[in-house]
């Protein structure tokens, strides 16, 4: 056998050169697979890693970009955007895309989100829908590289944030749609609720879990755009401060009670996060997004009342109860409901006294209560200030304990022997329910806001209840014919003290809340000689702190009865500090609601000026000082309280705004601590 012969030869293949038919894919996909095969198996897994993460990548982009412009069905995801954050979704608002048959709906809302309110049937809303999110609109940047409050830019930063509904207001006027007749309250989130809205109570506790959050009630107003330079420079200045306060809190005492600026640390009463908790509305009512934000966080991941500490009642009531309440109604963000509540039932154990007076210190982990080491006594403004935050919170939950609690406290001291001519003595028994340390009046410290809570009760609950009405008045009265008194060299009007029917011309600065209250009382219809007298005491409370060196009033002043060419206050030693307090403020920003009257803006704006020039510290915060008298030596007492941004800031800004529907004294009611809350709808007769 021979083996097959070996063919050499030569492969041609010819093609015609007209033909369009032939193609190397074939070839070219062998090639490739070739060069594939002959990688290693390490190169190999690395260039299929790499393709499957540009995969990865590419479908996590397209979700991200379409997930932008679909909207969030859940309200704390709307939080977490930086400017569309938005508010619940009013009950009876129904979010609709386009155009209705017939004639288009009212809009609703910011730009970002329109929501239209569309009746059924039978002419009631329909219940709250999924948000429909729109295309934002190209939006022209005013005052930009400025920082202010919501009034005074659009995009400056994030911050910031300007009164869009006034012009979208003026839009649907323009349009002619029927819907604007009816009366709104606009916020500075975008969302517009019925007025009868506002105060409306929650739902049942086995509708709760389905229900959406009661809509605040003009949470946080709009500030015109057309505000003079000057009502601008003075709002820009009110949250310079805040943020410059913030600053030193957020740097040195994050979530502790107190700052000290001086020494850049923390001072702790309660644990509590006080000065956190106390300006949580202040934020909202200025319209600081981020800090709001931060804040809000903190409040949800670390504010836990599940500690064995001893809490005093009043001042958390006040603050936290009260800090907490009010932010829920501006932002119906349901987790300060329920950390009111929280705070609220742990608060519950004080009232268990033979009296029902309720003790001074609760331990909030434990669940016991005890009045101060020393004595069985309550001070009768703690036992008194207490209500207006105990009653809300019954409102909202529908648990009458609370409000049963507060209210017999009143009932009591309605019924006790001792007063003079409507005026109460500060100390009462936690053991018999009777007033101690009888013969001594005051309209300061341990009795102040107990005048003051009677008038605003009677308020916020309708003005049905005629008892308070009836201690208000009688109480007032007995202030004019016992403690009303005037200077000797400039005929100042002041009130003063009695103790055992000896007069002592002393007025704390805490007493010049008493021009506000007094306004107040008069815009709701008391007799016209409270307002006159109000007007006597805003003077005077102005003097306490114009003619001070530093423009800053002292603790406490003494007045000269004596008709003499000297000055009208005088200051003992002991009294020369200021603690950054608000009562002055705040009585301001009553006169000029009520009277438009611009020279307590103009006092109020010297008042700031002045805080700033001897408080501020230089690495953020403010601190009290020990002498008002020496501008060279104000002595710093490293300590920044919590109400300067809860209260004094609040009020400086709500006296310099134009808007007279922010936060409107037809709506609200400000607690001890300025923190509103809404006037309840009044029965009907």
């Amino acid at each position: 056998m021979y083996p097959p012969s070996r063919k050499d030869f030569i492969s041609l293949t010819l093609s015609d050169p007209h033909s369009q038919n032939y193609n190397n894919g074939k070839h070219r996909r062998q090639s490739c697979w070739r060069k594939w095969k002959q990688l290693s198996r390490l190169q190999r897994s690395l260039i299929l890693f790499l393709l499957a993460l540009l995969l990865i990548l590419g479908l996590l982009s397209y979700s991200s970009i379409t997930e932008h412009w679909r909207g969030l069905s859940d309200q704390e995801d709307w939080l977490e955007l930086n400017d569309r954050e938005l508010k619940a979704i009013p009950p009876g608002v129904k979010p609709v895309l386009g155009q209705a048959a017939g004639k288009a709906p009212a809009p609703v809302g910011g730009p970002h989100l329109q929501l239209t309110v569309v009746p059924d049937a039978a002419g009631e809303a329909r219940g709250p829908n999924i948000p429909i999110l729109v295309k934002p609109p190209v939006k022209k940047k005013i005052f930009a590289n400025k920082r202010g409050p919501p009034s005074l830019q659009r995009d400056a930063n994030a911050s910031d944030t300007v009164g869009r509904e006034k012009q979208e207001q003026v839009v649907q006027e323009d349009e002619g749609e029927e819907e604007e007749k009816q009366k709104k309250i606009v916020s500075w989130r975008g969302a517009m609720i019925e007025a009868d809205q506002a105060t409306e109570p929650p739902p049942s506790a086995n509708e709760k879990e389905a229900a959406v959050p009661p809509a605040p009630a003009n949470p946080a107003g709009t500030v015109p755009l057309e505000v003079s330079p000057e009502t601008r420079e003075r709002l820009e200045a009110v949250c310079d401060a805040f943020r410059h306060a913030w600053k030193g809190y957020k740097d040195y005492a994050w979530g502790h009670d107190e700052l000290k600026p001086i020494s850049k640390s923390f001072g702790e009463w309660f644990g509590l996060g006080l000065t956190l908790i106390d300006a949580l509305d202040t934020m909202w009512i200025m319209g600081l997004k981020e800090e709001f934000a931060e804040a809000k966080t903190w409040v949800e991941k670390d504010l836990s009342f599940n500690k064995n500490v001893d809490v005093n009642l009043f001042e958390t009531t006040i603050r936290i109860l009260g800090g907490l309440l009010s932010t829920y109604h501006l932002t119906g963000d349901q987790l300060f409901l329920e950390k009111a509540k929280d705070i609220g039932s742990r608060l519950m154990p004080a009232f268990k006294t033979p009296s029902k007076i309720p003790f001074s210190d609760v331990n909030i982990g434990k669940g016991t209560a005890h009045p101060p080491r020393w004595t069985s006594d309550s001070t009768l403004a703690e036992v008194t200030s207490i209500q207006l935050e105990f009653r809300e919170l019954s409102r909202l939950t529908q648990d009458p304990q609370y409000q049963e609690a507060v209210n017999e406290v009143m009932t009591l001291v309605h019924k006790l022997p001792g007063k003079h001519d409507g005026l109460v003595p500060m100390f009462i028994n936690t053991n018999n329910g009777q007033f101690t340390h009888k013969g001594v009046f005051t309209l300061g410290a341990r009795a102040d806001s107990y005048y003051e809570y009677l008038l605003k009760q009677w308020i916020q609950g309708g003005k049905t209840e005629d008892n308070l009405l009836e201690d208000y008045l009688e109480a007032i009265e007995g202030v004019k014919k016992h403690l009303v008194r005037q200077t000797g060299p400039s005929k100042l009007t002041f009130v003063g003290e009695l103790s055992h029917n000896r007069f002592n011309p002393k007025m704390d600065h805490l007493v010049c809340f008493l021009p506000g209250t007094l306004a107040l009382g008069a815009h709701n219809g008391l007799p016209g000689d409270h307002m006159d007298l109000a007007v006597q005491l805003m003077e005077t409370c102005h003097q306490m702190y114009k003619q001070m060196e530093t423009g800053l009033s002292p603790e406490i002043a003494h007045f000269s009865l004596q008709a003499s060419d000297g000055s009208d206050v005088i200051v003992k030693p002991a009294d020369r500090h200021n603690l950054l307090r608000p009562e002055t403020v705040e009585s301001l920003f009553y006169m000029y609601r009520f009277t438009k009257d611009a020279k307590y803006r103009d006092w109020g704006w010297d008042m700031l000026q002045s805080f700033n020039k001897y408080t501020k510290v230089s690495g953020g915060g403010y601190t009290s000082i020990n002498n008002v008298r020496d501008p060279l030596s104000t002595g710093p007492r490293d300590k920044m309280e919590s109400f300067f941004l809860g209260e004094t800031l609040k009020y400086f800004y709500l006296l310099f705004s134009d808007d007279m529907e922010l936060l409107s004294l037809d709506k609200y009611v400000f607690n001890t601590e300025a923190h509103p809350l809404p006037i309840w709808p009044s029965p009907p007769k």
